[in-house]
């Protein structure tokens, strides 16, 4: 159920910049959302349909990219990607290091809007 707040503020930035830029129509959204995340598409989907009603972006079909996790390690700076069923087991490729930092995968953005 977490997906409606979330959504709620998607299509808020998307009205506002339809609004701004005087959009007849949002046709569709790509989004990214990380790997890390526990949104699930479908249910963002369906929501958004609903609260779309009625506004400038009803009907449009959101794209969703899943963006992979990526690390940072905190002994040797070197960022890597990381499974997902792996998470368990992390450590540097280049050094070995078990001590690293989250980069992305968690996050959740709107990479660009199709309008007319």
């Amino acid at each position: 159920m977490h997906e409606l707040p979330v959504t709620e503020k998607i299509l808020d930035i998307i009205v506002a910049h339809a609004q701004k830029n005087q959009v007849q129509k949002v046709v569709s959204v790509n989004l990214k959302v990380g790997e890390l995340s526990d949104l699930e598409d479908e249910w963002i989907q369906h929501y958004f349909d609903y609260l779309a009603k009625d506004s400038v972006a009803e009907g449009a079909k959101l794209v969703i990219e899943r963006v992979p996790v990526v690390m940072r390690c905190n002994g040797c700076t070197n960022s890597f990607q990381v499974d997902i069923k792996e998470m368990k087991e992390i450590q540097c490729p280049d050094c070995d290091s078990k001590d690293y930092t989250l980069v992305s995968g968690k996050d959740y953005y709107i990479k660009n809007m199709e309008v007319i």
